[in-house]
C-alpha cells in the first residue's frame, strides 16, 4: 500500500533533521563553495591581489613619513593591513549568498532532502578559505619585504587563527545584510558604508597619539583597534594582551547577536 504524504510534511520533515545530518549537510554545502571557487578561481583576485597591492602602496607611501623608514613600519603596517584585508574579505559572504538567492539556487535546494540551514552554514565555512588565503599572503608578502615576527611562528600561526576567527564572526553580519536586502549591489554597498570607517578610523596604519583627541577617543574604543593590537603584540612581541580577550569577547557577542536573526531570517525567506 503505497503512504500518501500531506502537504506540508515534507518541509516539517526538514524542520527536524539531526544536528548530525545538518553537519553532514553543511560540510557537503562547504565543499560545493570550494568546487565554485576552483571552477572560477577569478573570485580569488580580492584575496590574491588586495593583500600584495595594499602592503606595497601602503608601506611605501606612509613607511617614510610615519616610521621614517619602511622597515620600522612593517610591524605596524602588516598586522594592520592584514586585519583590514580579512575583513573585507568577509563581506563576498554576504554578496554571494544576495546572488545565489536571486538566481534561484537556494529554491533548488529546499526540493533537496537536506537540513534547510545547510546551505547557509556551508556558504560561511567555504569563506574561511579566503580568508586562509588572505592572511597567508599577507605575512608573506610582509617576509619578503623585511618582516621578521619577534613573536615566532607560532605566535603568527595564532594571529592567523584570531583574524580568521573574527572575520567569521563578522560574516555573520554581513550574511544578515545578504539575506535582507534585495540586491546584491546593495548589500556591498551597506558593507563598505560600515567597513570603511572602522578600518580607516583605527590604529591599523597610523599611531593614535597623531590623531585629534576628539577622534582619539573613538579610535580607541573602535573593536578593528583592538584586534590589530592583539595582532601586533602576537606578531611582534609574543605577548597575549587584553585587547586580544576583547577580541574574542567580541567576535562571541557578535555570533550570539547575528546569528540568531540570520538564521532567522534565512529561514523566512526559503
Amino acid at each position: 500500500m503505497s503512504t500518501v504524504i500531506k502537504p506540508g510534511t515534507e518541509r516539517r520533515l526538514k524542520n527536524h533533521t539531526s544536528f548530525g545530518q545538518a553537519v553532514r549537510n553543511s560540510l557537503t554545502m562547504a565543499y560545493r563553495g570550494l568546487l565554485k571557487i576552483r571552477r572560477t578561481p577569478e573570485q580569488l583576485f580580492d584575496v590574491t591581489f588586495q593583500p600584495i597591492i595594499f602592503t606595497l602602496m601602503f608601506t611605501y607611501i606612509f613607511g617614510g613619513a610615519i616610521a621614517g623608514d619602511v622597515a620600522s613600519y612593517l610591524p605596524v603596517i602588516i598586522p594592520g593591513i592584514l586585519v583590514q584585508t580579512v575583513i573585507t574579505t568577509s563581506v563576498v559572504t554576504g554578496v554571494q549568498l544576495r546572488e545565489d538567492m536571486e538566481k534561484g539556487v537556494f529554491d533548488r535546494f529546499k526540493s533537496l532532502p537536506i537540513a534547510r540551514i545547510a546551505p547557509l552554514a556551508g556558504a560561511l565555512l567555504a569563506d574561511t578559505i579566503r580568508y586562509t588565503i588572505a592572511t597567508v599572503l599577507t605575512f608573506v608578502m610582509g617576509y619578503i619585504m623585511g618582516l621578521r615576527p619577534e613573536g615566532g611562528i607560532g605566535n603568527v600561526a595564532l594571529a592567523a587563527l584570531l583574524v580568521i576567527g573574527c572575520s567569521w564572526a563578522i560574516s555573520w553580519i554581513f550574511a544578515f545584510f545578504g539575506v535582507i536586502a534585495r540586491t546584491a549591489s546593495s548589500v556591498q554597498g551597506i558593507s563598505m558604508i560600515v567597513l570603511f570607517p572602522l578600518t580607516f578610523l583605527s590604529n591599523a596604519f597610523v599611531p593614535v597619539d597623531t590623531m585629534p583627541k576628539w577622534l582619539q577617543w573613538f579610535v580607541n574604543i573602535n573593536p578593528i583597534s583592538h584586534l590589530v593590537t592583539a595582532v601586533r603584540n602576537l606578531v611582534n612581541n609574543g605577548t597575549v594582551g587584553s585587547d586580544l580577550v576583547y577580541s574574542l569577547i567580541g567576535a562571541a557577542v557578535i555570533v550570539a547577536i547575528f546569528a540568531p536573526i540570520t538564521v532567522r531570517a534565512y529561514m523566512r525567506r526559503t
